[in-house]
């Protein structure tokens, strides 16, 4: 039985989404009940919203370092759900990814809307608009930020593999398109892993935000296929390039820069690399593919955004190379005051990448 969830109409993410707390697995939102929906209302394929739990501080192993808030007392950072085997990572945390989205709405490429407005004006018409894909959707920045951009009704189908995220995805989406269209959305707890073409059928578009460098080189080449296979183009925006600039410059900048990057492409992981590999497996695919870069642009304004940033990326360079670590505290302390003093500015670099599929139903 699928489950129906009302929206709210703000289009902003509630402080209190859900089950963060719950104990129980049958403690869900109240404004969930167990109708099945029609296409046009919020649908979660596998809606059960309890059994989240938060890390303590000493559960080291559910850090996502460089990817997120570190645990510190009285913070929230990632998200372990009960359900998760001993090997599945943790999921990020909401917080984390609010405090990002201005940072990524500012950052995204708009010169890759323009080729992707033409080739969604050439598909065939249909009732029920444009129906977009957002994989590993989080809480659902991207459609955020792209339905606006877009004219006419949209469907959106949510994809990630975690329940609690997609809830906060589905209450904080956008309600109207460029024109003032409808914008509908449903959500999908499911893998890249096994996306095929058929879970793609009828698909206008195929959106990821922050994706590739998690991804494996086989996720990847899964990714590519079914959007090939079902003749969608994708964007696919926010990798991380491998490059950071921060001004003032510190002898240490590069070495942590460097032990940084290798701990990305840890355990068979992406990282920098993932922004060529994808282009390459498109390509293969016999698409038309564009990249463009997107970098984070944080000043004083992004201190919050910049200090979290840090904490995570100098982490990660420790647990990556430990012997850097008495260097490297000594660096995070000094950069952490020369944020909150405004005098710190960083340049994260990232890609993205615009993949026009061959068409398989006309479209030119």
């Amino acid at each position: 039985m699928r489950k129906t969830a009302t929206a709210q109409s703000d289009g902003t993410i509630p402080t209190q989404p859900g089950p963060l707390e719950a104990t129980d697995s049958a403690q869900r939102p109240a404004d969930v009940d167990e109708q099945s929906g029609p296409h046009g209302e919020i649908v979660s394929a596998e809606g059960d919203m309890g059994g989240a739990s938060i890390p303590s501080a000493s559960d080291a192993d559910a850090v996502i370092l460089g990817a997120g808030p570190t645990v510190r007392p009285g913070e929230r950072a990632t998200v372990r759900l009960r359900d998760a085997g001993p090997d599945d990572p943790p999921r990020y945390a909401p917080e984390w990814l609010e405090l990002r989205e201005g940072a990524d709405a500012s950052a995204r490429a708009h010169d890759l809307l323009d080729p992707l407005r033409i080739r969604l004006a050439n598909l065939p018409a249909r009732s029920g608009g444009l129906v977009i894909h957002d994989i590993g959707c989080g809480t659902g920045s991207m459609g955020r930020w792209l339905a606006p951009h877009l004219d006419g009704p949209q469907h959106w189908v949510l994809h990630d593999r975690d329940p609690y995220l997609l809830h906060f995805a589905a209450v904080a989406s956008p309600r109207s398109s460029a024109d003032g269209s409808r914008v509908t959305v449903e959500t999908r707890r499911g893998d890249v892993g096994r996306l095929t073409p058929d879970a793609l059928k009828g698909a206008s578009l195929v959106t990821a935000s922050a994706l590739l460098d998690v991804l494996t080189v086989e996720e990847i080449g899964t990714l590519a296929a079914a959007c090939a296979g079902a003749g969608c183009p994708a964007l696919l925006t926010l990798s991380v390039a491998g490059r950071v600039e921060l001004t003032p410059s510190d002898p240490l900048d590069d070495e942590i820069a460097e032990a940084f990057n290798a701990h990305q492409r840890r355990s068979g992981l992406l990282g920098p690399d993932a922004i060529t590999v994808a282009a390459e497996a498109f390509s293969e695919h016999g698409a038309t593919v564009q990249v463009q870069p997107s970098p984070w642009k944080l000043g004083p304004g992004e201190s919050a955004l910049t200090a979290q940033w840090l904490r995570g990326w100098v982490g990660a360079a420790v647990e990556q190379r430990p012997e850097l670590r008495e260097r490297a505290d000594r660096y995070l302390t000094e950069r952490l005051a020369a944020c909150q003093a405004g005098e710190l500015r960083v340049v994260v670099h990232h890609s993205d990448l615009l993949a026009l599929c061959r068409p398989t139903g006309g479209a030119s």
